[in-house]
């Protein structure tokens, strides 16, 4: 700690139509949200139904082979060597697109990029698969992350704001720790320990494994992106590994669908369990896909049919997406509880 600086670093970008969208580098999970976008840029989401078994479909399964390259290949980059430039292109999404069926994967696949990479097994969670079967909770035990909706109730979250000023200067930041219970308070130093150390690997190999001075492969994603070039949206949302799900849906919405911030951010959601969770033990649960109640009936009907373990949370209970965005001199922000605070204004 005693050699630690602060410093500033370039963002990690991808193009997507009119906008570059802007993440975090690979240290955190921030890039899926960029290959998400890599992998769906081909589909025609100006045609479907949000609320769809298509739309769903499509976005959930992308978000799956991105989430695996996650597992595999993120770490710290300056530590180790990651292949963001391979991870982002063309190519690569164009053959990993190919894995995208009309039947829900139930298999964790990264994709294969000579001299990277790592093994990664897959641990099934017996606990949240037999919902309700009185075992202990990540939580009780003090890791993970508190979470609102079919599985638990929420004590405690972790924070995001977007905040655009009289001059046009933007900000997306998703500050969190202090209230895990992993996070006590040392009297002698005067702070708490941080939260997201138990976010490292600690099998050899492994790019996200714990090393001194190290940064963890934290799941705190804020987003940026321009239009036309100019500066336009700050987004996010508290919500561990789901975060990058639930901000990529959203913009999906507000670019294809033609929501404005408060439509996209308030339509149904929903979130994949697919891979190891961030969070120790780092359990998985293949195939489960878990929405609002607010999703129609029949899509729910065709998704199961094509193979998601669909579970169906609350009405509001996925995602808890803020925004922020500037168009000229017009400045707008939108935002709504589901399960938590959550506030818009203006001055």
């Amino acid at each position: 700690m005693a050699r630690w600086t602060p410093h500033i670093e370039a963002p990690l970008t991808y193009d997507y139509g009119r906008y570059t969208v802007c993440k975090t580098g690979p240290w955190g999970q921030g890039p899926v949200t960029l290959q998400q976008l890599a992998l769906l840029k081909s589909f025609d989401f100006d045609r479907l139904d949000p609320t769809g078994p298509d739309f769903i479909h499509l976005t959930v399964e992308c978000s799956k082979l991105a989430y695996a390259d996650r597992e595999v290949f993120y770490g710290d980059p300056d530590f180790v060597k990651v292949p963001m430039a391979t991870l982002l292109s063309d190519a690569y999404n164009s053959a990993r697109r190919k894995l995208v069926g009309d039947k829900a994967s139930l298999e964790l696949r990264p994709g294969s990029i000579e001299g990277f990479g790592a093994v990664v097994k897959l641990r099934r969670d017996p606990v949240a698969m037999a919902a309700g079967a009185g075992e202990p909770t990540v939580g009780q035990l003090g890791a993970g992350e508190p979470t609102v909706g079919k599985l638990g109730t929420m004590r405690g979250d972790t924070v995001h704001f977007d905040i655009i000023d009289h001059a046009g200067n933007m900000v997306s930041s998703t500050p969190s720790g202090g209230w895990l219970h992993s996070s006590p308070v040392i009297p002698e130093l005067g702070f708490c320990l941080g939260t997201r150390a138990q976010m490292f690997w600690l099998e050899e190999g492994h790019p996200a494994s714990l090393a001194p001075g190290k940064r963890p492969r934290t799941t705190l994603s804020p987003t940026l992106a321009l239009r036309d070039g100019e500066p336009y949206l700050a987004w996010g949302s508290p919500g561990g590994d789901g975060q990058d799900q639930w901000i990529t849906q959203m913009f999906i919405r507000h670019v294809h669908c033609g929501m404005n911030l408060q439509e996209a951010i308030d339509a149904p959601a929903w979130h994949s369990e697919h891979f190891p969770s961030s969070f120790w033990p780092r359990t998985s649960r293949p195939g489960v896909l878990v929405v609002e109640s607010r999703v129609p009936k029949k899509t729910v009907d065709e998704l199961k049919r094509r193979g998601h373990i669909v579970e169906t949370g609350p009405d509001w209970s996925e995602g808890r997406l803020t925004a922020a965005s500037r168009d000229g001199r017009r400045r707008r922000a939108a935002a709504n509880p589901r399960g938590m605070q959550g506030y818009a204004a203006g001055r």
